[in-house]
């Protein structure tokens, strides 16, 4: 699916002042081809401006000139508005239409699971009653889908994986530009998430697919129930992540993290290898591995033992 620059521009009411080119979707700064979109909304990302190998940035006059001579400055004082709305020209296109699936031997599957097109099932999968498995899903050997499961498309589960019942992968990721006025535009999300092999994931998760690029569930992870994981995240090889952990987008677990119940992360960080979270802690900045962090903001667990000792001891002191 490609359109004109020419076509994206005149909708977005952009003017340029170039040769029109085929644009095929949108991507960051760093990740952009010479055939993608990109935009440019914060002051930390300039050293990449002279990089990228985007056909177009979204950009302000200001930044323009820092562009390479390949890449077209698209003019905008609301780079991330014109995000959005050039986001929907790249959708996946909803249809209730379905379609058979390429399936491997010895497949179980329930007679009322609906697929969608394109979808591709490796040998020994079980797949029981009231899940959907979306266009271009890809399911390895050996998996297990409990009923009602759903896999939107472009989803990719790995081989050797059991995905208990209630479970999403592959929704929207809570993604919106803002207008002058205060309304909420969508950023359509045109990536999809990846589950390597070797996973387990509990009932009622969520895994959202990436904005653009991927959500990554790297092998031998094992998630708890009722656990939600934010678009771009990449999950780390062998974490462990108990009930009701919220991971915020684009977080990056190391491998071997081990998070307890309803921790979280905000976004844009990165939590290092083998470390662990205590249950309930907030981690609110990147955190250096082999560690044991607890509380909110969460810090060193024995800094925090020794914080609500003295805590302790003040209020039997007031008494």
């Amino acid at each position: 699916m490609t359109y004109k620059l020419s076509e994206i521009t005149k909708i977005l009411n952009i003017d340029f002042e170039s040769n029109d080119i085929e644009i095929d979707g949108i991507h960051t700064l760093s990740e952009a081809t010479v055939t993608q979109l990109s935009f440019f909304t914060d002051a930390k990302y300039a050293s990449q401006l002279s990089e990228t190998n985007a056909a177009a940035v979204f950009i302000d006059e200001k930044h323009a000139g820092l562009l390479p001579a390949t890449t077209i400055a698209l003019i905008t004082d609301e780079a991330y508005l014109k995000l959005a709305h050039a986001s929907k020209f790249f959708a996946h296109k909803i249809s209730t239409e379905g379609g058979e699936p390429d399936l491997g031997e010895g497949t179980d599957i329930d007679k009322h699971v609906r697929f969608g097109n394109n979808v591709k099932v490796g040998n020994n999968v079980t797949i029981m009653a009231g899940c959907y498995v979306g266009d271009n899903v890809i399911i390895g050997d050996d998996t297990l889908l409990y009923p009602n499961v759903t896999l939107y498309h472009g989803s990719e589960v790995g081989a050797g994986c059991i995905v208990h019942a209630g479970t999403v992968i592959g929704c929207d990721g809570y993604g919106f530009a803002h207008t002058k006025q205060g309304e909420h535009v969508k950023i359509h999300q045109n990536g999809n998430v990846i589950v390597e092999e070797d996973v387990e994931i509990g009932a009622n998760c969520t895994i959202d697919r990436a904005v653009f690029g991927t959500t990554y569930i790297r092998k031998g992870t094992k998630l708890d129930n009722l656990i939600q994981i934010a678009h771009n995240c990449d999950v780390g090889e062998y974490t462990l992540c108990a009930a009701q952990v919220g991971l915020a987008g684009s977080t990056t677990l190391g491998r071997n993290v081990v998070m307890g119940g309803q921790s979280a992360t905000a976004g844009h960080l990165e939590v290092g290898a083998f470390a662990t979270i205590a249950g309930k802690g907030g981690v609110t900045k990147s955190l250096e591995g082999g560690k044991t962090y607890a509380g909110f903001p969460a810090i060193d667990h024995k800094t925090w033992l020794r914080l609500q000792a003295k805590m302790m001891a003040l209020v039997k002191r007031k008494k």
